[in-house]
């Protein structure tokens, strides 16, 4: 049984890996930066870059955040290896591996895309170019492009402070990366609270 569910796990992370990948090489190789496509008057794919979080939160040095990562990935793929074999239920265990997709899916980026890419401002960037990539190792940016403008419009003037201007939401510009993260944390959030809470006591 928890062979199949290590496959099951192993499932969800390549196939995340494989569409976020896919998607961001996409992207990254038939837009230029701040470039968008209307899919529907609420969803677009508009190609935007950041060298921080999730969902373009910058908040430390590129380079410690790139080592940050790759350290946390490293605890989160051990913590998973030993839910698979204590043989935890399949549905906790798909929660880990969404974070644990999506956390390696903006690693990539971060780790290589600024040696194997040259850079899209202006341009489309192409793929291996012969004077270089836009930066060294670890210093890639993550390529976002999901934009979902559910409402737009202008807040009346008697609101203090952000009264007349603009608003949008949903504003942040994400990845499928991002996502898997998201849809990971929340399910945990509301589902295996308690068994989160166990499986972190028995590591201490």
């Amino acid at each position: 049984m928890r062979y199949s569910k290590g496959w099951g796990a192993a499932l969800i992370v390549m196939l995340l890996l494989i569409l976020d990948q896919a998607l961001k090489i996409w992207i990254k190789t038939h837009m230029q930066l701040h470039e968008s496509i209307e899919i529907t008057p609420w969803f677009y794919l508009y190609f935007t870059e950041n060298a921080g979080m999730a969902f373009g939160i910058e908040v430390i040095g590129k380079l410690f955040l790139s080592v940050f990562r790759i350290v946390a990935v490293g605890f989160i793929g051990y913590y998973l290896y030993k839910l698979v074999k204590q043989n935890y239920t399949f549905g906790f265990i798909a929660c880990i591996s969404l974070i644990f997709a999506g956390a390696i899916g903006n690693i990539i980026d971060s780790v290589f895309y600024g040696v194997v890419f040259d850079h899209s401002f202006g341009q489309v960037a192409s793929f291996m170019p012969e004077g270089g990539g836009y930066a060294g190792w670890l210093h890639g940016k993550v390529v976002d492009m999901f934009y979902f403008p559910l409402i737009q419009t202008v807040l009346p003037d008697w609101i203090p402070v952000w009264g007349g201007k603009e608003f949008v939401f949903f504003r942040p510009i994400f990845n499928l990366a991002d996502s898997a993260i998201c849809v990971g944390v929340f399910f945990l959030l509301l589902f295996y609270r308690r068994t989160l809470s166990t499986s972190l006591s028995k590591e201490k």
